[in-house]
Protein backbone atom coordinates (compact mmCIF):
# COMPACT_ATOMS: atom_id res chain seq x y z
CA UNK A 1 0.00 0.00 0.00
CA UNK A 2 1.60 3.37 -1.00
CA UNK A 3 0.73 7.06 -0.73
CA UNK A 4 -0.03 7.49 -4.04
CA UNK A 5 -2.25 4.53 -4.47
CA UNK A 6 -4.30 6.12 -1.09
CA UNK A 7 -4.31 9.41 -3.66
CA UNK A 8 -5.85 7.51 -6.60
CA UNK A 9 -8.64 5.79 -4.54
CA UNK A 10 -9.47 9.29 -3.12
CA UNK A 11 -9.70 11.08 -6.55
CA UNK A 12 -11.76 8.00 -8.22
CA UNK A 13 -13.87 8.75 -5.15
CA UNK A 14 -13.78 12.31 -5.01
CA UNK A 15 -14.15 12.93 -9.50
CA UNK A 16 -16.28 9.48 -10.04
CA UNK A 17 -14.76 8.31 -12.96
CA UNK A 18 -11.55 6.80 -13.48
CA UNK A 19 -10.64 9.25 -16.62
CA UNK A 20 -11.44 12.19 -14.50
CA UNK A 21 -9.39 11.22 -11.81
CA UNK A 22 -6.59 10.63 -14.17
CA UNK A 23 -6.04 13.91 -15.39
CA UNK A 24 -6.11 15.52 -12.06
CA UNK A 25 -3.55 13.17 -10.85
CA UNK A 26 -1.67 13.87 -14.06
CA UNK A 27 -1.35 10.51 -14.84
CA UNK A 28 -2.32 7.97 -17.91
CA UNK A 29 -5.57 6.48 -17.34
CA UNK A 30 -4.63 2.85 -17.82
CA UNK A 31 -1.92 3.75 -15.04
CA UNK A 32 -4.00 4.86 -12.40
CA UNK A 33 -6.54 1.92 -13.47
CA UNK A 34 -3.87 -0.88 -12.77
CA UNK A 35 -2.67 1.32 -9.36
CA UNK A 36 -6.38 0.99 -7.98
CA UNK A 37 -6.21 -2.53 -9.00
CA UNK A 38 -3.06 -3.82 -7.43
CA UNK A 39 -4.56 -2.10 -3.90
CA UNK A 40 -7.31 -4.05 -4.14
CA UNK A 41 -5.84 -6.64 -4.50
CA UNK A 42 -3.43 -6.28 -1.87
CA UNK A 43 -6.57 -5.60 0.66
CA UNK A 44 -8.43 -8.68 -1.22
CA UNK A 45 -11.78 -6.40 -1.66
CA UNK A 46 -13.19 -4.64 -4.33
CA UNK A 47 -13.22 -0.78 -3.46
CA UNK A 48 -15.19 0.89 -6.53
CA UNK A 49 -18.29 -1.21 -8.50
CA UNK A 50 -17.42 -0.29 -12.21
CA UNK A 51 -20.18 -1.57 -13.08
CA UNK A 52 -22.20 1.71 -13.00
CA UNK A 53 -21.70 5.35 -14.19
CA UNK A 54 -20.80 7.45 -12.17
CA UNK A 55 -18.17 5.42 -11.02
CA UNK A 56 -19.24 4.47 -6.70
CA UNK A 57 -17.42 3.37 -4.25
CA UNK A 58 -18.02 -0.47 -2.45
CA UNK A 59 -19.95 -0.14 0.95
CA UNK A 60 -16.20 -1.55 2.22
CA UNK A 61 -14.66 0.57 -0.30
CA UNK A 62 -16.31 3.68 1.46
CA UNK A 63 -14.67 2.81 4.64
CA UNK A 64 -11.37 2.32 3.27
CA UNK A 65 -11.63 5.54 1.18
CA UNK A 66 -12.91 7.77 4.51
CA UNK A 67 -9.51 6.13 6.18
CA UNK A 68 -7.45 6.41 3.66
CA UNK A 69 -8.28 11.12 3.72
CA UNK A 70 -7.17 10.12 7.46
CA UNK A 71 -4.10 8.94 6.42
CA UNK A 72 -3.32 11.29 2.91
CA UNK A 73 -4.15 14.40 5.59
CA UNK A 74 -1.90 13.14 8.64
CA UNK A 75 1.14 12.78 5.73
CA UNK A 76 0.72 16.08 4.75
CA UNK A 77 1.41 17.28 8.19
CA UNK A 78 5.18 16.24 7.15
CA UNK A 79 4.64 18.62 4.53
CA UNK A 80 3.06 21.09 6.59
CA UNK A 81 5.88 20.71 9.77
CA UNK A 82 8.66 21.71 6.91
CA UNK A 83 6.58 24.47 5.71
CA UNK A 84 6.27 26.06 9.58
CA UNK A 85 9.90 26.20 9.72
CA UNK A 86 10.87 28.17 6.44
CA UNK A 87 10.70 31.67 6.19
CA UNK A 88 7.80 32.73 3.65
CA UNK A 89 5.19 30.69 2.78
CA UNK A 90 4.60 28.54 -0.65
CA UNK A 91 2.50 26.05 -2.43
CA UNK A 92 -1.62 26.43 -2.64
CA UNK A 93 -4.35 27.68 -1.02
CA UNK A 94 -7.41 26.17 -1.71
CA UNK A 95 -10.54 28.40 -0.89
CA UNK A 96 -14.46 28.04 -1.12
CA UNK A 97 -16.48 31.15 -0.32
CA UNK A 98 -20.11 31.75 -0.67
CA UNK A 99 -21.58 34.07 -3.09
CA UNK A 100 -22.67 36.77 -0.55
CA UNK A 101 -19.51 37.53 0.97
CA UNK A 102 -17.07 37.26 -2.24
CA UNK A 103 -18.05 40.04 -3.89
CA UNK A 104 -17.33 42.22 -1.21
CA UNK A 105 -14.32 41.07 0.21
CA UNK A 106 -12.33 39.00 -2.00
CA UNK A 107 -12.16 42.24 -4.36
CA UNK A 108 -10.59 44.68 -1.42
CA UNK A 109 -7.95 41.17 -0.15
CA UNK A 110 -6.98 39.70 -3.16
CA UNK A 111 -4.40 41.75 -4.22
CA UNK A 112 -2.66 42.82 -0.61
CA UNK A 113 -2.43 38.59 -0.08
CA UNK A 114 -0.68 38.21 -3.59
CA UNK A 115 1.73 41.11 -3.26
CA UNK A 116 2.43 39.65 0.60
CA UNK A 117 2.80 36.37 -0.59
CA UNK A 118 3.61 35.89 -3.82
CA UNK A 119 4.59 32.42 -3.58
CA UNK A 120 1.18 31.25 -2.77
CA UNK A 121 -1.11 29.72 -5.09
CA UNK A 122 -4.37 30.61 -4.00
CA UNK A 123 -7.63 29.19 -5.53
CA UNK A 124 -11.09 30.42 -5.40
CA UNK A 125 -14.24 28.66 -5.99
CA UNK A 126 -17.79 30.72 -5.45
CA UNK A 127 -19.73 28.08 -3.93
CA UNK A 128 -22.74 27.48 -2.22
CA UNK A 129 -22.40 26.29 2.07
CA UNK A 130 -23.65 23.04 1.13
CA UNK A 131 -21.07 22.72 -1.50
CA UNK A 132 -18.31 24.30 0.56
CA UNK A 133 -18.60 21.37 3.65
CA UNK A 134 -18.83 18.63 1.51
CA UNK A 135 -15.71 19.56 -0.20
CA UNK A 136 -13.90 20.69 2.95
CA UNK A 137 -15.06 16.83 4.13
CA UNK A 138 -13.91 15.06 0.53
CA UNK A 139 -10.33 17.21 1.43
CA UNK A 140 -10.41 19.19 -2.23
CA UNK A 141 -10.80 22.30 -0.47
CA UNK A 142 -8.62 24.16 2.21
CA UNK A 143 -11.16 26.00 3.96
CA UNK A 144 -14.04 28.12 2.89
CA UNK A 145 -15.58 31.34 3.91
CA UNK A 146 -18.79 30.51 5.38
CA UNK A 147 -21.94 32.10 7.06
CA UNK A 148 -21.92 30.12 10.68
CA UNK A 149 -22.55 28.20 13.03
CA UNK A 150 -22.92 25.06 11.17
CA UNK A 151 -23.14 22.60 13.40
CA UNK A 152 -20.57 19.78 11.43
CA UNK A 153 -18.94 18.44 13.76
CA UNK A 154 -16.35 17.24 11.72
CA UNK A 155 -15.33 21.15 11.11
CA UNK A 156 -13.87 23.69 12.68
CA UNK A 157 -14.98 27.49 12.76
CA UNK A 158 -13.08 30.34 13.23
CA UNK A 159 -14.92 33.64 13.10
CA UNK A 160 -13.91 36.52 11.65
CA UNK A 161 -16.47 38.97 11.96
CA UNK A 162 -19.84 39.99 12.44
CA UNK A 163 -22.01 41.41 9.45
CA UNK A 164 -24.96 43.40 10.00
CA UNK A 165 -28.31 43.18 8.14
CA UNK A 166 -29.74 46.09 6.26
CA UNK A 167 -32.60 46.95 4.56
CA UNK A 168 -32.87 48.68 1.14
CA UNK A 169 -35.95 50.01 0.44
CA UNK A 170 -38.07 51.76 -2.49
CA UNK A 171 -39.62 55.05 -1.80
CA UNK A 172 -42.97 53.12 -2.55
CA UNK A 173 -42.62 51.05 0.44
CA UNK A 174 -43.59 51.65 4.02
CA UNK A 175 -40.12 51.08 5.41
CA UNK A 176 -38.77 54.30 3.64
CA UNK A 177 -40.85 56.07 6.15
CA UNK A 178 -39.14 55.05 9.36
CA UNK A 179 -35.82 56.25 10.34
CA UNK A 180 -34.78 52.92 11.89
CA UNK A 181 -36.96 49.57 11.52
CA UNK A 182 -37.37 46.52 13.74
CA UNK A 183 -38.49 43.30 11.93
CA UNK A 184 -42.35 43.07 12.36
CA UNK A 185 -42.18 46.08 10.51
CA UNK A 186 -41.38 43.99 7.50
CA UNK A 187 -44.11 43.15 5.03
CA UNK A 188 -42.99 39.94 3.22
CA UNK A 189 -45.01 40.63 -0.07
CA UNK A 190 -43.28 42.79 -0.70
CA UNK A 191 -39.79 41.20 -0.21
CA UNK A 192 -36.86 39.94 -2.85
CA UNK A 193 -35.29 37.18 -1.60
CA UNK A 194 -32.56 34.83 -2.48
CA UNK A 195 -34.04 31.58 -3.96
CA UNK A 196 -33.12 28.27 -1.98
CA UNK A 197 -30.18 27.01 -1.22
CA UNK A 198 -28.74 30.31 -0.10
CA UNK A 199 -27.59 30.38 3.38
CA UNK A 200 -28.47 33.99 3.51
CA UNK A 201 -32.57 33.15 2.21
CA UNK A 202 -32.40 31.32 5.36
CA UNK A 203 -31.36 34.27 7.42
CA UNK A 204 -33.35 36.66 6.46
CA UNK A 205 -36.54 34.97 6.59
CA UNK A 206 -35.11 34.17 10.66
CA UNK A 207 -34.90 38.19 10.60
CA UNK A 208 -38.85 38.22 9.68
CA UNK A 209 -39.64 35.28 11.61
CA UNK A 210 -41.56 34.05 8.87
CA UNK A 211 -40.23 30.58 7.18
CA UNK A 212 -42.78 30.79 4.36
CA UNK A 213 -42.30 31.38 0.47
CA UNK A 214 -42.21 34.79 -0.50
CA UNK A 215 -43.19 35.57 -4.20
CA UNK A 216 -41.48 38.98 -4.12
CA UNK A 217 -43.13 41.91 -5.16
CA UNK A 218 -46.46 42.24 -6.66
CA UNK A 219 -46.39 38.21 -6.87
CA UNK A 220 -43.83 38.29 -9.40
CA UNK A 221 -41.46 34.85 -9.19
CA UNK A 222 -37.89 35.48 -9.35
CA UNK A 223 -35.35 33.10 -8.47
CA UNK A 224 -31.51 34.64 -7.97
CA UNK A 225 -28.24 33.40 -6.05
CA UNK A 226 -26.77 37.08 -6.44
CA UNK A 227 -27.44 40.01 -3.77
CA UNK A 228 -26.46 42.54 -6.14
CA UNK A 229 -29.73 41.77 -9.08
CA UNK A 230 -31.68 41.61 -5.41
CA UNK A 231 -30.25 45.50 -5.04
CA UNK A 232 -31.47 46.15 -8.48
CA UNK A 233 -34.91 44.49 -8.41
CA UNK A 234 -35.61 47.29 -5.72
CA UNK A 235 -33.83 49.98 -7.88
CA UNK A 236 -36.34 48.98 -10.66
CA UNK A 237 -39.14 47.40 -9.49
CA UNK A 238 -39.77 48.78 -6.49
CA UNK A 239 -40.45 46.84 -3.23
CA UNK A 240 -37.46 45.61 -0.48
CA UNK A 241 -34.85 43.41 0.27
CA UNK A 242 -32.05 42.91 3.30
CA UNK A 243 -28.56 43.85 1.91
CA UNK A 244 -25.45 42.37 3.73
CA UNK A 245 -23.34 45.64 5.40
CA UNK A 246 -20.52 45.24 3.48
CA UNK A 247 -22.79 45.96 0.03
CA UNK A 248 -23.01 49.16 1.16
CA UNK A 249 -19.75 50.53 0.25
CA UNK A 250 -20.08 50.38 -3.42
CA UNK A 251 -23.88 52.57 -2.86
CA UNK A 252 -24.02 55.92 -4.55
CA UNK A 253 -25.28 59.20 -2.34
CA UNK A 254 -28.88 58.13 -3.84
CA UNK A 255 -29.02 54.43 -3.09
CA UNK A 256 -27.45 55.00 0.74
CA UNK A 257 -30.90 56.95 0.74
CA UNK A 258 -32.91 53.84 0.66
CA UNK A 259 -30.68 52.21 3.39
CA UNK A 260 -32.65 51.82 6.82
CA UNK A 261 -30.78 49.75 9.39
CA UNK A 262 -32.13 47.99 12.36
CA UNK A 263 -33.20 48.53 16.13
CA UNK A 264 -30.83 47.14 18.49
CA UNK A 265 -30.05 44.88 18.73
CA UNK A 266 -29.41 44.54 14.85
CA UNK A 267 -29.94 41.14 12.82
CA UNK A 268 -26.46 40.04 11.61
CA UNK A 269 -24.91 37.25 10.51
CA UNK A 270 -21.32 35.44 11.77
CA UNK A 271 -18.49 35.17 8.96
CA UNK A 272 -15.81 32.93 9.88
CA UNK A 273 -13.01 30.61 7.80
CA UNK A 274 -14.22 26.54 8.35
CA UNK A 275 -11.67 24.10 7.89
CA UNK A 276 -11.42 20.30 8.87
CA UNK A 277 -10.19 19.27 12.13
CA UNK A 278 -7.85 17.26 10.45
CA UNK A 279 -6.24 21.08 9.68
CA UNK A 280 -3.49 21.69 7.34
CA UNK A 281 -2.21 24.93 5.98
CA UNK A 282 -2.26 26.65 8.87
CA UNK A 283 0.02 29.32 8.40
CA UNK A 284 -1.57 30.08 4.57
CA UNK A 285 -5.21 30.60 6.54
CA UNK A 286 -3.94 32.15 9.13
CA UNK A 287 -2.31 34.91 6.67
CA UNK A 288 -6.00 34.51 4.90
CA UNK A 289 -7.64 35.65 8.23
CA UNK A 290 -5.21 38.56 8.83
CA UNK A 291 -5.93 40.11 5.38
CA UNK A 292 -9.81 39.76 5.72
CA UNK A 293 -9.28 41.36 9.55
CA UNK A 294 -6.93 43.88 7.58
CA UNK A 295 -10.23 45.21 6.02
CA UNK A 296 -12.99 44.64 7.57
CA UNK A 297 -14.25 47.80 9.48
CA UNK A 298 -14.10 47.94 13.63
CA UNK A 299 -17.21 48.11 14.23
CA UNK A 300 -17.82 44.31 12.51
CA UNK A 301 -15.23 42.92 14.56
CA UNK A 302 -17.33 42.46 17.46
CA UNK A 303 -21.05 41.19 17.67
CA UNK A 304 -22.01 43.34 20.85
CA UNK A 305 -25.63 44.25 20.17
CA UNK A 306 -25.97 42.59 17.73
CA UNK A 307 -28.53 38.94 17.25
CA UNK A 308 -26.56 36.59 14.96
CA UNK A 309 -29.25 34.71 12.07
CA UNK A 310 -28.75 30.95 12.44
CA UNK A 311 -28.96 29.24 8.81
Amino acid sequence: MTITQLEYIIAVDTYRSFVGAAEKCFVTQPTLSMQVQKLEDTLGVKLFDRTKQPVVPTEIGAEIIAQARVLLAESEKIKEIISDRQKDLAGELRVGIIPTVAPYILPKIIQGFVDKYPAVKLIVWEQTTEQIIQQLKMGTLDCGILSTPLHESTLVEVPVFYENFVAYVSKNSALSKKKNIAPDDIDMEEMWVLNEGHCMREQVLNICNRRKATKGYQHFEYNTGSVETLKRMVDMNNGATILPELALADLNEKQLDKVRYFKSPEPAREVSIVMHRNLLKRRMIEALKNEILAFVPKRLKTKKKKEIMDI
